[in-house]
């Protein structure tokens, strides 16, 4: 007697995954009210919480003298970068919203979110009471063209020119923030706080890149010159603290570029620290390229791919998106190692903020200043942060 396949597919009864259905109640009893002494420690850590944020609170908003960074907030923000010349600053932020306006549209998700962050720190600039009247103007522009950035890029089809311009966006920078002969020039011994914070850690992390990577692939060459070569250089960076980096970068740079070549000590710092970036990157890298299963080279051999197709276009793709959180986290180390550069005379943000710190007219005023700037340094590192976790789940890192 003969099964008839639909009579089955009738009876065959299809059992949906069940709901959750967690509420908010729900979810503190299982989290914070589990056991007796997860209670106890519930509570004691929200009274706990309660009476810090209370007193830090307090301070902030009453007992705090925020005057010292509302007057020395261009000395902050641009360092000595002459006041006539500050439109080049605000010309390169502008840029900045209009190709973040146009990529939020192009691309969704991560790229909305970053246009939504820079959107609002636009317009808290234009909310604070002490920035000139020239700032707001630059900001509220900068504010408009990203917003019409954005329904531009989702109407009109401009993907690859927005890719082309973001790879030009920074020579751009460079060249208006210098002059390079057209303009006026501004030596880099004039930049300084927070736009020379950003500018070497850019730079750190834009160079160290595609020298980290080929350091990976040089450390697993089977040419043994190369293989050693990278390993030494690898090991040695690794085994000796930025500080020393910093202080060798000042110093020994001039003597290998001899007579007639000249690199400021802004330049010398941006050297040291993306070779100092690279070593570290390039052990990301090779944790990566160690991930992938040998049967990715195998598939790829017998696919007809040569060793540099197959490297690039199958295995490092592969190995970079396993990495993603180590180099984040490496990016954003570097971020913050850019205030050691203090040290060797070179005045940041940071720097900035003790040299401020020191005028008499604002002594006692630094845990301000300092406030201030580690302010400045959490919503960024915050922001490179949640960029990484988007991109995680939007690569399904850390799935199958």
């Amino acid at each position: 007697m003969g099964v008839n396949q639909a009579d089955i597919m009738k009876e065959t009864t299809v059992l949906q995954a069940p709901k959750k259905n967690r509420t908010v109640q729900k979810w503190l009893k299982d989290n914070m009210f589990s056991s007796w002494l997860n209670t106890f420690f519930t509570i004691a850590l929200t009274i706990l919480l309660f009476f810090l944020f209370k007193v830090i609170l307090s301070w902030v908003l009453f007992s705090a003298d925020w005057t010292v960074v509302s007057v020395h907030l261009k000395l902050l923000l641009a360092g000595q970068y002459p006041n006539a010349e500050l439109w080049r600053v605000f010309l390169c932020i502008f840029l900045l919203s209009l190709l973040t306006g146009f990529s939020s549209g192009i691309w969704n998700g991560t790229m909305t979110q970053l246009g939504l962050f820079f959107a609002g720190l636009l317009a808290l600039c234009l909310a604070l009471p002490f920035v000139s009247v020239e700032a707001k103007i630059w900001n509220a522009a900068s504010l408009l063209v990203l917003v019409c950035g954005y329904f531009g890029g989702k109407k009109l089809p401009l993907k690859k020119t927005v890719l082309f311009s973001w790879l030009m966006l920074f020579p751009v920078t460079i060249f208006l923030l210098s002059g390079f002969g057209i303009l006026p020039k501004v030596g880099t011994n004039l930049w300084g706080g927070f736009l020379l914070t950003l500018l070497l850690a850019v730079v750190a992390i834009v160079a160290s890149f595609p020298l980290g990577v080929l350091l990976a692939l040089g450390r697993r060459s089977r040419l043994p010159a190369i293989k050693y070569f990278c390993v030494c250089y690898i090991e040695f960076i690794r085994g000796i603290p930025l500080i020393t980096i910093l202080y060798v970068a000042q110093l020994m740079v001039p003597l290998f570029l001899g007579q007639g070549i000249e690199l400021n000590n802004a330049v010398r710092a941006m050297i040291g620290m993306t070779l100092f970036s690279a070593a570290y990157l390039a052990e990301n890298v090779r944790g990566g390229l160690q991930s992938i299963p040998s049967g990715q080279y195998e598939a790829s051999h017998a696919l007809g791919f040569s060793t540099p197709l197959m490297t690039f276009f199958i295995i490092l793709p592969q190995a970079l998106r396993a990495v993603i959180p180590a180099m984040v986290g490496q990016f954003i180390a570097i971020f913050k190692d850019t205030t050691l550069v203090t040290i060797v005379g070179i005045i940041d943000i940071l720097g900035m903020a003790q040299n401020v710190a020191k005028n008499p007219t604002f002594l006692g005023k630094e845990m301000e200043l300092f406030l201030f700037v580690a302010a400045v340094f959490f919503v960024f590192c915050s922001m490179l942060s949640y960029v990484s976790r988007r991109l995680e789940r939007s690569l399904g890192v850390g799935e199958r």
